[in-house]
């Protein structure tokens, strides 16, 4: 009507500006009201919106191990809901949140819809399309490697001030939709342009993230820890907190929560300001080691000027150690040839020639079966002075004749005294025994380097003037065969150092010509030998002969209280005075006296260990919540948080993420074992042992080590180790550095970890940031790989590997 109308009043009269006026307005009237009915029709859907930066909307999923990325926060934005409502919203499992912020821009819908993951859309009803996207609030990217974010407790919920990863839902709808009636719904192209730029530039950083995010899980530390209720994820870590006092805490953060933006932020700054070098960068100068010893060098038993000063060498003294003044810091050279060492258990039975490129011992030893020459390789027969059919016969020969000495069970760590090539420590693995194995350098040549090339534990010592580097009653059961070591003389001196080192109980099994044969020095020494271990109240238990290698052997066992020495008609050997602590071992003369047993049930010693391999894991009698640990923690709970901490970092990080091929690596060092966790933890790992070392500057925990049924020794790491080089597969070093640098020059240290390493041997180290930097720095001035380098905060891991590097130059003299 309203139209008829207006024609009629068109044909009497002339147009006029009114009239157009009016039917513009007329027009733009039914507009509206067309654009009104069409909004309430489709008033159900809601679109995406975009923030004005013309972002398009991305889905962000909030996990437990892996938290969202937040870019471009503002302060200004209004999430439409409270911070106990968004904090509410993200713990029950609500990902999707909308930014809520005016926008110019409303992107296709088909096109959002597309591009999000079906699983991350949110419903009204069955019958209708999803709702509401996910508007991704965005953070700028760290590119430093050597800063991550703090996960822990980052599974929980999370307020609406930290990061602005809440949104809407429900209720919050209506006020988006309210604020989008208001909305301008018209676009601007450059704008939408500079979106779309924008939007590739965002997905170009988010594929970015989660490579680093997948590069990071292979190498992070799982936390796990059981609530009341349920168990809470925890964020993932390389390491936990390294600080010694705080080492063995699950985490810093409480389980669930989520740290501010500002602490992160501070956080964040700090690393990258630690991470900066001071100064000018420093730069080593390596060159090769000019000594006699040549590829063989250890400073501290080749050190020629100390060794021409002795006034004597009738006790050996030669063979002892002399260190320098200061550790070298050259080279050891590579013998001409040298390859990948033969891996184990292939390297038992051979190795390869230009490794130990040395042939007297054959000629010597060859036709006992301890190394014979063929091609390029040395053969080891598995044969001995005493045992030349084979050493696993010989060995089930002992068992026959003492069943109580049940190896691998009741006796799981011996010492074998003169070991030679160590065949008979090479197959006590078959066992399950650990047996560490000495003899003096040189004295049959090469005859430890044998045994470490082989992959057999050992040691270059002698019995002279010192006690051995072990502490006293560790030691299961001790083996000597035909070790030609005068144990008789000066007053039992050198049997006496055994004693202190044997178990109460233990076993000592004695193989030679003296047990077996009648000539008039074997007699001599036989009588001698019976007269000395009677008046050390050893009783003899067994005297037995081998009918196939035509050997016999005596096996005597030490008491297991006082009596014996209390009842004696006469006291010699003397009792050890009262003060002398048999604990003491580095670098503490012998003397010929009797170290009392512990009297008490709660002193160590005082009973036999659990039989292997129970005791590995549970804690030591004589540790219990009157000792504090070394972290601080009551003893037995310090115990149980150490093995648990390195199962964790073992299992989780060493084994699993550091790209690191077990199967290789047999010969194994812990350069600052403390409870020998990180030996326990490896367990699994069948063909690694693990040499676990006590600094002499940290407190004395090898004999726990050694109740657990694993070995090691003391060791000042300012000085040269008793080894040959080239000697092991990987070395791992917890917060030993740091310390080292307060008594000793790291260069030296460093220098030593290169002498004892294998080419393509791998060192790890967990220290505080400073240290590995600089440790980081040697490394690579040797050439060698870096693998892994990580901080977090103060704390650092470094993962590193040998090379085949040499210099050319020779240092001028040493």
């Amino acid at each position: 009507m309203a139209f008829g109308r207006g024609a009629k009043m068109d044909a009497r009269r002339p147009s006029s500006p009114s009239s157009s006026l009016c039917t513009t307005t007329t027009v733009a009237v039914f507009v509206a009201l067309c654009v009104v009915g069409a909004w309430m029709m489709t008033s159900s859907t809601v679109f995406p919106v975009e923030a004005p930066s013309s972002k398009k909307s991305e889905p962000v999923e909030v996990s437990s191990n892996q938290k969202s990325e937040v870019k471009d926060q503002r302060a200004e934005v209004d999430f439409g809901t409270t911070e106990e409502t968004a904090s509410s919203n993200a713990i029950e499992g609500s990902s999707k949140f909308e930014d809520t912020d005016n926008n110019d821009n409303v992107p296709d819908e088909s096109h959002s819809n597309r591009d999000a993951p079906e699983e991350e859309k949110f419903t009204e009803n069955a019958m209708e399309k999803p709702v509401e996207m996910i508007e991704e609030a965005s953070k700028e990217k760290e590119d430093s490697k050597d800063s991550f974010d703090d996960a822990n407790g980052k599974s929980g919920g999370q307020s609406a001030k930290e990061g602005g990863e809440t949104g809407q839902s429900g209720d919050e709808e209506e006020k988006t939709e309210e604020r989008k009636d208001n909305d301008t719904t018209t676009e601007n192209d450059a704008e939408k342009s500079d979106g779309e730029k924008k939007e590739d530039r965002e997905a170009k950083s988010e594929d970015d993230s989660m490579q680093d995010a997948t590069e990071q899980s292979q190498i992070q530390e799982k936390v796990e820890e059981s609530g009341e209720k349920e168990q809470a994820a925890k964020a993932t870590e390389v390491f936990p907190d390294g600080a010694q006092a705080e080492l063995l805490k699950e985490s810093n953060t409480e389980n669930g929560s989520f740290p501010t933006q500002a602490a992160e932020s501070k956080n964040e700054k700090e690393a990258q300001a630690s991470s900066k070098p001071s100064g000018d960068a420093i730069t080593y100068s390596w060159k090769l080691c000019k000594s006699i010893a040549v590829t063989d060098f250890i400073p501290c038993l080749d050190n020629e000027k100390a060794i021409k000063k002795l006034h004597s060498t009738k006790h050996y003294e030669h063979r002892e150690r002399h260190c320098p003044e200061e550790p070298p810091t050259c080279l050891v050279p590579l013998p001409e040839g040298y390859k990948r060492p033969i891996e184990w258990p292939m390297s038992r039975d051979k190795v390869w020639y230009s490794n130990v490129p040395h042939t007297k011992l054959a000629e010597y030893k060859g036709h006992q079966n301890w190394v014979k020459v063929s091609g390029d390789h040395l053969l080891f027969p598995g044969g001995g002075t005493q045992f030349k059919n084979g050493a696993l016969h010989y060995i089930d020969t002992i068992q026959q004749a003492l069943p109580d000495i049940a190896w691998g069970k009741r006796s799981r760590v011996i010492l074998d005294v003169g070991c030679g090539v160590a065949s008979f420590g090479g197959y006590m693995f078959d066992r399950d025994v650990l047996t560490m194995s000495f003899a003096p350098k040189d004295e049959h040549e090469a005859q430890v380097q044998f045994a470490l090339e082989r992959g057999i534990p050992a040691i270059s010592a002698v019995m002279g003037t010192k006690r051995l580097p072990y502490p006293s009653r560790v030691f299961d059961a001790i083996h000597c065969a035909r070790c030609r070591v005068p144990w008789h003389i000066e007053g039992g001196k050198l049997l006496l150092e055994l004693n202190r080192l044997l178990r109460p109980g233990g076993y000592f099994v004695w193989s030679a010509t003296p047990v077996y044969q009648k000539l008039p020095e074997d007699v001599e020494i036989w009588n001698a030998m019976s007269s000395l271990t009677k008046s050390m109240c050893w009783k003899m238990v067994k005297k037995t002969k081998d009918t196939l290698n035509q050997v016999g052997m005596a096996i005597y066992q030490k008491p297991m209280d006082n009596n014996c020495y209390e009842k004696r008609p006469e006291d010699s050997p003397p009792l050890c005075k009262e003060t002398d602590d048999a604990d003491a071992a580095w670098n503490v003369p012998l003397q010929a006296c009797i170290h009392k047993l512990p009297v008490g049930p709660s002193v160590r010693g005082s009973k036999w260990p659990e039989t292997w391999p129970q005791r590995l894991e549970k804690t030591p009698f004589w540790i219990d919540g009157s000792h504090v640990g070394v972290y601080g923690k009551p003893g037995n709970e310090d115990f149980e948080a150490d093995y648990a901490h390195w199962k964790r970092v073992v299992g989780k990080s060493y084994v699993n993420g550091m790209g690191i091929d077990w199967s290789k690596v047999r010969n194994v060092m812990d350069m600052r074992a403390v409870y020998g966790g990180f030996a326990a933890a490896l367990r699994d790992q069948k063909q690694v042992w693990v040499m676990n070392i006590v600094p002499i500057d940290s407190p004395d925990t090898l004999p726990i080590v050694y109740e657990r049924g694993l070995f090691g020794m003391y060791h000042d790491w300012c000085e040269s180790f008793s080894t040959y080089p080239r000697t092991y597969d990987l070395l791992h070093a917890d917060h030993l550095f740091s310390k080292l640098k307060k008594r000793c020059k790291l260069l030296g240290v460093f220098a030593e970890v290169d002498r004892i390493l294998r080419p393509e041997g791998k060192l790890i180290v967990r220290d505080n940031a400073e240290t590995v930097s600089e440790l980081e720095g040697m490394a690579k001035s040797l050439q060698w790989e870096v693998r892994m380098t990580y901080t977090k905060g103060n704390e650092g891991l470094l993962c590193v590997q040998k090379t085949m590097w040499r210099p050319k130059e020779i240092e001028a003299s040493m």
